[in-house]
């Protein structure tokens, strides 16, 4: 082919179409000429008697409300059916996932001699059958992956295409499957029906135990036509940027592949430019890589360009956030014609890192013996992750927007986090959300969509899941956030948990296909982990000395004390956590038309927004354990919110306690499930459904600092006993006394020297606001001042708690021979040496809460001081002080607390005060900050 004769490629978008929805009139008996005959509505936002409605929906074709789609928001938008987020309505809405659904649209096809067109399907969810101008062209049974039809047969026309999709019922086509290949185990019931494994499928649309069963469908991903005579094919454009180190020294390089697809792809005289911008400064122009001629026609990428030692040219790696800047770079390569003309075009965002999954022995034991690490090191460097456990933030993906994956990103880096789980049972995410991850400097934990279940292994499903794996590793590989690719989610667990399972067929698929995908398409860039937890001989799940564990021993299992926490981690803690109540905004949302006698904490309506198994039980142990009982609902929802923030606060400090030092890396990470909701439920989720964060995100953004220290309380009893260790006893056991043990742990930064501190420690007691005792270092045998090492643990002390005297008379003494330390609140502060500075703080408290005397609200002494926005600032300052300790003192403010995503954002917030240390916040998109004197609204754990 002469190259004067190619044309420029030319991308059409569907997204610009005008889309028609409607129910299937038989699903039994499919009438695609009757259905495209069917009368369209009139295109009017006046819908009077247009109005959609249960019946009519089957014989008239409906306006899309917006493409991509999902048919339950189109739905909802035609008031077809209630708000299944709200009350009972969820189970009206059941019948949408039971029937058939029809969307269509006319588009032309541009004209032109010697050219070829590509459908592009980026998404179809999930059971589709693709017509073309009455052509049956595509079948489809593959959420996770991208279709396309190339017009070898000129179905297209010039003017005036159908394209109709035919969406069948997934529900029964996993039943129908289930009954070809067997009833196997999936989870357990409130994880949906086991037949979900046969079909590939968001898996938490048929129930999960923080989720509702919602069976969506639609196009819910892009859909484009690309016409062109040669075209490059984006999907396999590859940059392979690389990062090596030695000696502390970074070589950078990249290679730039490429696979042209066309007609004849053997072109002598284009002429390929290769660029290298900074993506912070695109005008900059890094480098350029030219060639001429292309020959592609074999199939295969060939290399475009190729550059090294490009720190030379002034390149710098990207790091993870609180490590150093994201310094991003774009790839762009142009196909250009003899005389300029440009044919086409692709570019990607790339970053300079390496990512290792280091698994190397430990010599010296720990708690549970020596085993490996389980550590990321990037660019060289050995990291603590602490992060969260990511579900889809909808069950309506095509609500999500950019704007809204950017809000729930941000609030992550801004909470101190580093790492994002993405969990197997939901999808893999859009682009934007992987390129906000690259901006933010979070680091992706990516699972392949496989969770809780027997999946099967027969040759068209393992096909089917190797095309899912090759497109989103081909899709992905990119990123400089993308740190693992992980096999599935509990997969291995389930089985050896059941103990009854004979045949793991996906073995193939976890063991053999997906780690040969990913080593071919990624070049060993990207680490692969069988599954999440993994680890010990015959791949066991619960070793706490080998790969990840997930933790639920805690709130579910042995329902053990969430004080146990400490003994009870491992090597990379990848899941674990307690739910909690959402913010009462959040909970009047749902109660929207319920009947007013349903507002207690065991109603039916709280039930129907509370999925966890044996949720009932499980509160009532850990809350009875720790708190006083109440019946008051919004004292109840705020008392499970400050018992979640103390339990996963716990877990943090004490694992990332384990973060020793080089060689004794006993712990390498912890995420907690979960950070987000897909719709509004009392959960796991440290940040509800409207983005209202919970005390348990500060409390982790504070126990993820870059400097923190950590007090635990050890009472000593007069006899042995099967409690926590942290508890007083008042019973048949009497607790004589106390030790705080207090650590320091620096995780973050390059910096390779110690930090200078000076320790404080304070001691108030509860019940005499007159008793208060700094601890004397002057005649003690620690030394106040510690030089706390870089990257790991600096162990401060063992320090006796102090006894205060007797009570004054006519108050309340507890009689018998109990230590009078578990009336004493301890601040241990890290300060400047030389300024004083407050570097890090941590409270303790004696426990359990249920048996303090904890001062009332009107008794606590708080005061709120909101000094009002700076001029050219956005953001308020808010001064918090105390007569007396407080624990979890909340602040919000009117717009705070509303059940709509929620604009005003606390630097801190759950915060525990004691006397004489004022803690300063910021507040932004509070209007009323910008006044001095301004009205704060607060709450704290009171018994």
């Amino acid at each position: 082919m002469s190259t004067n004769k190619i044309q420029p490629v030319v991308d059409f978008d569907f997204a610009h179409l005008k889309w028609w929805w409607k129910e299937i009139r038989r699903p039994e008996e499919f009438d695609l000429t009757a259905e495209l005959a069917s009368q369209c509505t009139p295109d009017t936002k006046d819908r009077g008697e247009h109005r959609a409605s249960r019946e009519s929906i089957r014989e008239q074709w409906y306006l899309a409300s917006r493409f991509p789609s999902e048919v339950h928001v189109e739905l909802l938008d035609r008031e077809v059916i209630p708000d299944p987020y709200v009350a009972f309505h969820e189970h009206d809405v059941q019948w949408v996932g039971e029937t058939e659904w029809l969307y269509t649209c006319t588009f032309d096809a541009l004209a032109s001699k010697g050219v070829e067109r590509r459908l592009v399907f980026d998404g179809l969810d999930t059971l589709c059958d693709i017509y073309l101008n009455d052509t049956k062209i595509l079948q489809t049974d593959n959420a996770f992956r991208q279709y396309t039809y190339s017009d070898a047969a000129c179905v297209l026309k010039e003017k005036g295409n159908v394209l109709l999709f035919h969406f069948r019922c997934a529900k029964k086509y996993a039943k129908e499957q289930e009954l070809v290949y067997g009833k196997v185990r999936a989870g357990s019931t409130n994880l949906g029906d086991p037949s979900r494994v046969y079909l590939r499928k968001p898996q938490y649309d048929w129930r999960w135990d923080w989720g509702p069963e919602l069976m969506t469908c639609g196009p819910y991903r892009g859909i484009r036509l690309t016409t062109y005579s040669v075209c490059i094919d984006k999907l396999a454009f590859h940059p392979s940027a690389k990062l090596t180190v030695a000696n502390g020294v970074y070589d950078l390089s990249l290679s730039v592949d490429l696979r042209a697809i066309g007609q004849d792809a053997t072109l002598r005289d284009v002429k390929v430019v290769t660029t290298l911008r900074d993506a912070d400064a695109p005008q900059t122009l890094v480098d350029v890589f030219e060639s001429v001629g292309l020959d592609t026609s074999n199939g295969t990428s060939k290399s475009v360009a190729s550059w090294q030692r490009l720190q030379e040219k002034g390149v710098e790696p990207w790091w993870p956030v609180g490590h150093g800047k994201q310094k991003r770079y774009i790839v762009e390569t142009r196909i250009l014609g003899p005389d300029g003309t440009l044919i086409d075009s692709v570019s990607k965002v790339i970053g300079f890192r390496s990512v290792e999954l280091v698994q190397e022995p430990l010599e010296e034991a720990d708690q549970y013996g020596t085993g490996s690490t389980f550590l990321f090191k990037v660019n060289g460097v050995e990291m603590f992750m602490g992060g969260s456990n990511w579900i889809p933030a909808d069950n309506f993906l095509t609500t999500i927007t950019d704007e809204r994956y950017r809000a729930w990103l941000e609030l992550m880096r801004d909470g101190g986090q580093n790492m994002i789980r993405i969990w197997g049972g939901g999808i893999y995410e859009p682009d934007v959300f992987y390129d906000l991850c690259d901006e933010l400097g979070l680091l992706v934990w990516q699972d392949f969509q496989f969770a809780c279940g027997v999946y099967p292994a027969h040759d068209a499903f393992v096909d089917s899941v190797r095309q899912e794996a090759e497109y989103n590793v081909k899709r992905l590989r990119h990123h400089p956030s993308l740190a693992l690719f992980c096999g599935n989610n509990e997969d291995y667990q389930m089985v050896l948990q059941w103990g009854d399972v004979s045949d793991f067929p996906a073995i193939v698929i976890y063991e053999e296909v997906l780690p040969e995908v990913v080593l071919a398409l990624t070049g060993g860039t990207v680490p692969y982990h069988r599954g999440s937890p993994y680890g010990g001989k015959g791949w066991d799940t619960s070793d706490p000395t080998v790969g990840d564990v997930h933790q639920w021993n805690i709130w579910g299992g042995k329902e053990l004390p969430w004080q146990e926490y400490g003994r009870l981690g491992g090597r990379f803690v990848s899941e674990f956590g307690i739910p909690a109540f959402p913010v009462m905004g959040t909970v009047k949302h749902w109660m929207r038309g319920v009947d007013p006698r349903e507002w207690y904490a065991q109603s039916k309506a709280i039930a129907q927004h509370t999925r966890a198994g044996a949720y009932e039980r499980r509160f009532a142990i850990v809350m009875n354990e720790n708190f006083r009982v109440t019946e008051d609902l919004e004292k109840h929802a705020f008392n499970t919110q400050v018992m979640q923030a103390e339990a996963v606060g716990y877990a943090y400090r004490v694992w990332k306690r384990e973060w020793r030092s080089e060689g004794k890396r006993y712990c390498g990470g912890v995420l907690v499930w979960q950070l987000n909701d897909c719709w509004p439920v009392v959960s796991w989720a440290l940040v509800d459904y409207f983005l209202n964060p919970k005390p348990s995100f500060y409390v982790i953004k504070r126990e993820l600092a870059s400097l923190t220290v950590g007090v635990i309380r050890e009472v000593i009893q007069d006899r042995p006993n099967d409690r926590p260790k942290q508890f007083y006893e008042y019973g048949a056991t009497r607790s004589a006394g106390a030790k705080l043990h207090i650590w320091a742990t620096r995780t973050g930064g390059q910096d390779s020297g110690p930090l200078n501190a000076r320790l404080d420690i304070q001691y108030f007691d509860l019940e005499d606001p007159d008793w208060h005792k700094a601890h004397d270092f002057a005649n003690a045998a620690q030394a106040s001042t510690f030089a706390v090492s870089p990257n790991g643990t600096t162990e401060l002390g063992t320090f006796e708690c102090p006894e205060p005297g007797p009570l004054r008379e006519g108050v309340y003494n507890r009689p018998g021979s109990t230590t009078s330390s578990g009336r004493v609140v301890v601040s241990a502060r890290l300060l400047h040496p030389e300024t004083g500075e407050v570097l890090a703080r941590f409270v303790d408290w004696p426990q359990p809460y249920r048996v303090l005397d904890i001062p009332g609200a009107s008794d606590a002494g708080v005061e709120i001081e909101v000094e009002g926005a700076p001029e050219d600032g956005d953001y308020a300052l808010v001064k918090v002080r105390a007569k007396r300790p407080i624990k979890c003192l909340w602040l919000s403010v009117d717009s705070d607390e509303g059940g709509a995503a929620q604009a005003v954002r606390w630097s801190d917030n759950a915060l525990d005060v004691v006397p004489g240390d004022e803690q300063v916040v910021t507040v932004k998109g509070w209007d009323g900050g910008k006044d001095k004197g301004a009205k704060v609204d607060w709450k704290i754990l009171q018994n």
